[in-house]
């Protein structure tokens, strides 16, 4: 089993449901997961959120996170995955946003990709630097979402420490 399938197995093991909110990946992850046989039970579904419009009024990113920090950022990705798990009402949810090339956007260099998560635990955004043309970039930021997606899953799903109190 490969990445999206050990990861629509960990989601079905924990009861939990994803949706994605991707730019820059056009559907990939989505793609990606419903791939997997038996995706359906966790995959509720996605917004392709291309125009940054449609990352403002559909998925609910703050028109100040735009105007002060860019489409291209970690509080869009956060806000991304935020508002799509709000959306959809699942468990967790995964975004993507960055520029793949040919040209640089916001002033940010091509392969600058940020991919935010969002869970029960809270939100987080990575950002990635990466390297090649456009259709590598993208790939490589539908492998990174789903790695990051995992770890965030899997942190979850750990029973917590003891704290040797009590």
């Amino acid at each position: 089993m490969g990445p999206p399938a050990d990861l629509v197995a960990l989601l079905k093991d924990l009861g939990a449901t994803l949706a994605t909110a991707e730019s820059l990946t056009g559907g990939r992850v989505a793609a990606r997961v419903t791939n997997v046989p038996g995706s359906s039970a966790v995959y509720a579904g996605g917004v392709v959120s291309y125009q940054t419009p449609v990352k403002v009024e559909v998925l609910g990113v703050a028109q100040a996170t735009v105007d002060e920090q860019g489409v291209v950022s970690a509080e869009c990705a956060r806000e991304m995955a935020a508002g799509v798990r709000r959306l959809l009402g699942t468990t967790y949810a995964v975004s993507t946003t960055g520029v793949a090339g040919p040209e640089r956007q916001e002033g940010k260099e091509v392969g600058t990709v940020f991919v935010g998560v969002a869970g029960p635990g809270g939100v987080e955004a990575v950002e990635l630097a990466l390297d090649g043309d456009r259709a590598t970039i993208q790939e490589a930021t539908v492998d990174a979402a789903l790695s990051v997606l995992a770890d965030m899953i899997s942190s979850d799903s750990r029973p917590a420490e003891d704290s040797g109190l009590g």
